[in-house]
């Protein structure tokens, strides 16, 4: 129990009507939560009528209102009515695809929630942050995001950045009595506070307007590179209009008809739909993450993600269980293995859950040392944090005061002043550590004693999750090379990485840091000064040679930091260092900033890195990694700095995301490629038939019928099948360009071998006159571009292999793409809009359209060799 709270303390508790050992009751906290209402900043949405709106309002749509307002200036109702058509159509898919990525979006930042731990009805639980109402007592602890202004009223420290809020650069110290803002991260330490204003009311909420900035979706490298080519193709399509309308004016042709066609055929050449398309496909891709427990907070992570080659992976709870269990401790100084586990307890908390305090709670109830415990009182507790490795708090008793250190046993053991024991405690730590035990040390300083005595080492076993090693193996099949990190000390991590199969190969992180070299020195010097100290003085007891050791290391560490040595021999090469970390398996005794050096050196050697994490201090690494990944029970800072968050333990999950990722990614590479080919067929075959040959190959409402039945079903894309790469995807521009040309100039081919047909006649048709014949020919080359069209995506979305072979399609894709060239197919045969060819020459189209499929796979299959070939040369 804490000690008593002072009288401006107890001002402030009475004037937010609470009780501080209490907190609020669960009828006072449902009375003020409706009072004051959630504890979030009301997010501005865009209203259903703007979103609407703003899609008649952007150059595309002009494009086609103008054009439909031509039609009907011609008096071309028929068109008139299908252009009115297509804009509403276009509308509402591109609306209700917005729609399904913000619901969907919305679900997952749901799951996203902060939680806050808060006293209600005199215990601690976790509840979501926005439950949280002014009178709140809730606990702040390192690596959480206050989640309301509040004001600490016990605990000896907390240190806080709040640098976003009030522009300080350094993190700031708080004492009780300060006030603790919302959205402020907690670096260290750990307090108790009485929240004092939520949502809106805080110091956060009413800077909202210039602290909150706008989300803003952050494109993908494929995002960039596809949106690119589409801008490309814009400027191809403005180009061949520009040069038809220039070709129209000295023929002489009705300008009327020509702005008219032309405005079409912009409309239908340029990819409208390639932003929804690609978004739509992320956020599905992101749902599907979400199903197999890994919630996307950035969706161009996905791509990232699809393409990691390198995957740090932290230990603990990630490839071991973390449930840690107890095992035989050892005890010195005569205390006993009460003593041990009381002082445990002490320095300790309960309601934090953390994993390695848990099966001393338990062990405590094993023993029955409940009510021992009470008896004493907790004051100046100050929490583990990574840096100094311990958790110190100092403890009341009957009048009498002691403090109680614990953690990391190198640590504990160098602030002890055992000197006699440290040698026997550090073999003791290698000992337990090389069978895979990881250790919690324990020492007490009394009023009786002048510094701590060391009380014992709790030797506790994580061991590896039962699916970590099929997993590991699966992601060296998929091309991932895995890299263990963890802050243990090398026995733990090469034991646990040895038996997971990761490798043998673990480094001790400290060889990485500018005192990697200092310490090689050191241990050198040791040697040779224990060498000579015995060849000159044979008589030497050991305590006398471990002296001499001690003095001496601490005489060279000073020497050689001071020192102007050259600089290979301070900190190793910048390509050394990558070699090294190339090579490794697995680091221990890792700090933060060794996290983020290994992944910068990996990005460095062009390597895709992801990485997971779970404090505060790793929130640096994951916003660095190319795809950062918060573990299940993350701090709220790690998930914030996270492209990726998991709900469940276990490299498994993170497997699966990168299997779902490759997905994704190839769905969208197939989609690309089939939209570039596409333009390239429509725009260069109707501006060279115009240009060349002086006809136009289809009508205007044939165009705009093409834009529909190519663009609505196309969105199940998102939906279809697709392969997972065996090794890493990265976006290969020049390989989409090529094949994508290959495809359009094959298909220009096809519709110029088919013109050429019909105008010669070799199909022996009988036309009345010059202009049936014409509109014959319109209708026959309108239904070869329908069937064609969504052929070349069956071609395009199997990669380098033929369009028989797996993945096959969905019938999600399948049902809606081959409906679309039946209705093709029935207003071609049956003439609605257009003159009729009747159900014999539609099957002719079919026919002719089913060869040039086999013949642009075959196509397709040699362009990826020959790709291939020249990357190997």
């Amino acid at each position: 129990m804490e000690s008593k709270k002072d009288t401006g303390i107890e001002e402030i508790l009475t004037g937010q009507a609470t009780n501080f050992d209490f907190g609020l009751s669960a009828t006072e906290a449902a009375a003020r939560l409706s009072r004051y209402g959630l504890n979030e900043i009301p997010e501005k949405e865009e209203s259903v009528r703007k979103r609407i709106f703003k899609r008649f309002w952007a150059p595309i749509p002009w494009m086609i209102e103008i054009a439909a307002l031509l039609s009907a200036i011609a008096g071309k109702w028929d068109d008139f009515t299908i252009i009115t058509v297509l804009l509403f159509v276009n509308v509402g898919v591109d609306f209700f695809q917005e729609a399904k990525a913000l619901n969907a979006l919305k679900t997952l930042k749901g799951r996203l929630a902060k939680k806050a731990v808060v006293k209600r009805d005199g215990t601690y639980q976790q509840i979501d942050a926005n439950q949280l109402v002014p009178g709140d007592i809730i606990k702040i602890k390192i690596g959480d995001i206050v989640p309301a202004d509040a004001v600490a009223v016990s605990g000896a420290y907390l240190q806080v950045d709040q640098s976003a809020l009030t522009g300080e650069s350094l993190p700031i110290d708080k004492k009780t009595g300060d006030i603790i803002y919302d959205n402020s991260i907690a670096k260290m330490g750990e307090m108790e506070a009485v929240v004092t204003a939520t949502a809106m009311n805080t110091f956060f909420g009413k800077s909202a307007a210039l602290v909150i900035q706008a989300t803003q979706t952050e494109k993908s490298h494929f995002q960039k590179a596809v949106l690119k080519i589409g801008n490309g193709l814009i400027l191809l399509t403005i180009c061949m209009a520009v040069i038809l309308v220039i070709v129209s004016l000295f023929r002489h042709d009705p300008m009327l008809e020509v702005l008219r066609f032309i405005l079409v055929l912009v409309v239908a050449s340029i990819p409208v739909a390639l932003p929804a398309v690609l978004s739509v496909t992320m956020a599905i891709g992101a749902m599907n993450l979400a199903k197999k427990q890994a919630i996307v907070s950035r969706l161009a992570a996905i791509e990232e993600l699809a393409g990691v080659d390198v995957l740090c992976s932290d230990k603990t709870g990630t490839l071991t269980q973390n449930k840690m269990s107890v095992t035989k401790p050892l005890l010195y100084n005569q205390f006993s293995e009460d003593d041990l586990f009381l002082y445990a307890v002490l320095a300790s908390r309960k309601e934090n859950n953390d994993p390695i305090e848990i099966p001393l709670f338990e062990e405590i109830k094993k023993k029955k040392l409940d009510e021992k415990l009470v008896t004493y009182t907790s004051k100046n507790f100050i929490p583990f944090d990574p840096i100094s490795k311990k958790t110190q708090v100092t403890i009341a008793q009957n009048g009498e005061e002691f403090t109680i250190i614990k953690g990391a046993p190198q640590v504990i053991n160098q602030l002890c002043s055992d000197i006699s024991l440290k040698n026997k405690i550090s073999n003791d730590v290698e000992s337990f550590a090389v069978r895979g035990f990881r250790t919690l040390a324990v020492a007490v300083k009394t009023s009786e004693t002048t510094g701590f005595s060391f009380v014992g080492l709790i030797p506790m076993q994580d061991p590896p999750r039962e699916d970590s090693k099929s997993t590991i193996a699966e992601a060296k099949k998929l091309g991932v090379q895995i890299k263990m990190i963890t802050g243990d000390n090398q026995a733990i991590a090469k034991e646990i990485a040895t038996s997971l199969e990761i490798g043998s190969n673990v480094m001790d992180a400290t060889g990485l840091r500018s005192d990697g070299t200092v310490k090689e020195f050191s241990i050198l010097a040791e040697i040779i000064g224990e060498a000579l100290y015995k060849k000159l003085s044979p008589a030497a007891t050991d305590t006398e040679i471990r002296t001499l050791k001690e003095d001496l290391l601490i005489s060279v560490k000073k020497e050689i930091t001071g020192a102007n040595l050259l600089s290979g021999h301070i900190r190793k090469h910048e390509s050394e260092i990558l070699e090294i970390i190339e090579q490794t398996d697995g680091f221990s005794q890792v700090l933060p900033e060794d996290k983020y050096l290994i992944i910068d050196t990996l990005q460095k050697a062009d390597h895709i890195v992801g990485m997971t994490g779970d404090g505060v201090n790793d929130a640096p690494a994951l916003k660095k990694a190319d795809a950062g990944i918060a573990v299940e029970g993350a701090t709220d800072a790690a998930r914030a700095a996270a492209d990726v968050v998991l709900v469940l333990p276990g490299l498994s999950v993170i497997v699966n995301a990168i299997q779902e990722a490759r997905l994704v990614f190839e769905r969208m590479k197939s989609y690309a490629t089939f939209r570039i080919s596409e333009t390239i067929r429509v725009i260069l075959f109707m501006s060279l038939s115009i240009l060349v040959f002086n006809f136009y190959p289809v009508t205007a409402v044939m165009i705009i019928l093409l834009a529909l039945l190519n663009d609505i079903p196309i969105m199940m894309i998102a939906y279809d099948n697709a392969k997972v790469s065996n090794t890493p995807v990265r976006w290969n521009m020049k390989e989409v360009t090529v094949v994508s040309s290959v495809l359009g100039v094959a298909g220009v081919i096809a519709s110029f071998l088919l013109f050429y047909l019909l105008q010669e006649n070799y199909l022996h048709i009988t036309f009345p006159d010059g202009d049936t014949q014409n509109a014959f020919i319109q209708t026959m080359i309108f239904l070869k571009l329908s069937v064609a069209g969504h052929s070349t995506l069956y071609t395009t979305r199997t990669g380098d292999k033929h369009f028989w072979q797996k993945p096959y399609p969905s019938l999600k894709l399948f049902i809606p793409t081959f409906l679309t060239q039946i209705i093709a197919t029935i207003v071609a045969a049956q003439g609605f809009f257009m003159t009729a060819i009747g159900w014999k020459y539609a099957l002719y189209i079919w026919g002719y359209s089913l060869m040039w499929f086999f013949i642009n796979d075959f196509l397709k299959v040699r362009t990826f060799r020959v790709l291939a070939r020249d990357k190997e040369v």
